[in-house]
């Protein structure tokens, strides 16, 4: 396996996304999908705060977060990334995305170009997902990228995992 951290952070272009690291002054545009362990940011302190600790846990080789970069004015409009299992060759996705940028392709675009990495550059064995029962618009996508239902898990929420085409 190929774990993090790594010489210089992965940036990964898509057609019209750019998978980046996420700079200190990106944090200002996404205080409001900012979370760490399920907790969300209430403000730019925690925002902030939150960011450095998942660097920190990059820096740790635990995770890999990018910022997701619409491609013309590389402002973040969401993120991406592996959170959990790197270290047994099992990468835990995870994303979220403002929500002014559903329905253009975004996050599709995301998951695809983090599975290729996942599977191709750290070579993990599996690449699953975690989400709510009731995020319709998550279980539509994974369902469309190859994802297929392997457990319902307590707190209302369904376990997934990518099944190569």
């Amino acid at each position: 396996m190929n774990l993090p951290p790594y010489i210089d952070f992965p940036t990964i272009i898509g057609e019209n996304i750019i998978l980046r690291k996420i700079e200190p002054a990106d944090v200002f545009d996404i205080i409001s999908i900012s979370y760490y362990d399920a907790v969300a940011a209430v403000g730019i302190t925690e925002a902030v705060a939150m960011q450095d600790k998942i660097n920190a846990d990059y820096d740790k080789g635990d995770s890999i977060h990018w910022g997701i970069a619409d491609k013309v004015s590389n402002k973040i409009v969401g993120t991406c990334g592996y959170y959990r299992g790197l270290d047994q060759g099992v990468g835990e996705l995870g994303c979220v995305l403002l929500p002014q940028y559903y329905g253009k392709g975004y996050m599709t675009q995301a998951i695809k170009l983090a599975v290729q990495f996942g599977l191709e550059t750290i070579k993990l064995a599996q690449v699953g997902a975690i989400t709510s029962n009731d995020n319709e618009g998550a279980i539509k996508l994974m369902k469309r990228l190859n994802f297929i239902k392997v457990a319902d898990l307590p707190d209302n929420e369904i376990e997934y995992q990518y099944i190569k085409p």
